[in-house]
């Protein structure tokens, strides 16, 4: 069994379940409060980061910024893959949400990537992918928001609207949100994340 230090609130039966997925810096608590407000009821698991870049907990380790490690990430998505089929092959849950910040966002896309299944719905705030993914016909139909900072210094904005012409070229149903900032998170992106949750099926 896959272990990480995780918080974890336990939903009513047939509730959605929620993996939230902290940005560099943050801990378990910073959106799993956040994710039980947004679907009343679910089932919410947040787990902590398990590298640490000068004090900083983040998923994976990287060289610099924009420079991922890549062999180190293949082995933390592997590690994390694991441990979300764990919970979810305990919980049993009809549907299965990531939201993900920065360092969570990146995470979660790249485990989406390399296995279709484990979720069916991605909130991804202010995501990057420095690399072209190959295709990944298999996540057609997964609903995909994007919320991001035109001015983001650390996820450029070129950058972001490259993985959401990716998405969308899988079959994916995207949804986006820009504001005029840089990579602080805004009240219109949860804005934008309360009304995308409340549109997934089985969600209400």
């Amino acid at each position: 069994m896959t272990t990480y230090h995780f918080e974890e609130t336990q939903g009513t039966e047939n509730a959605p379940l929620i993996f939230t997925f902290h940005g560099t810096g943050g801990d378990e608590q910073q959106f799993h409060g956040i994710a039980e407000a947004l679907i009343p009821g679910s089932h919410v698991i947040s787990p902590r980061g398990d590298v640490l870049e000068n004090g900083a907990r983040r998923y994976f380790k990287r060289q610099g910024c924009a420079l991922y490690d890549m062999e180190d990430l293949d082995q933390r998505i592997a590690a994390m893959s694991q441990f979300v089929t764990e919970a979810k092959a305990r919980l049993t849950p009809k549907r299965v949400i990531a939201i993900g910040y920065s360092n969570g966002a990146n995470l979660i896309t790249t485990m989406a990537m390399r296995h279709p299944d484990l979720f069916d719905d991605l909130a991804l705030l202010h995501p990057m992918i420095p690399w072209d993914p190959a295709p990944q016909p298999d996540l057609a139909g997964t609903r995909v928001l994007i919320a991001a900072g035109e001015r983001d210094p650390i996820c450029p904005e070129v950058n972001t609207r490259d993985l959401m012409a990716w998405f969308k070229a899988q079959d994916c149903e995207v949804y986006d949100l820009w504001h005029r900032g840089g990579h602080e998170i805004t009240q219109a992106e949860f804005a934008a994340l309360r009304t995308f949750l409340q549109g997934c099926p089985g969600c209400n």
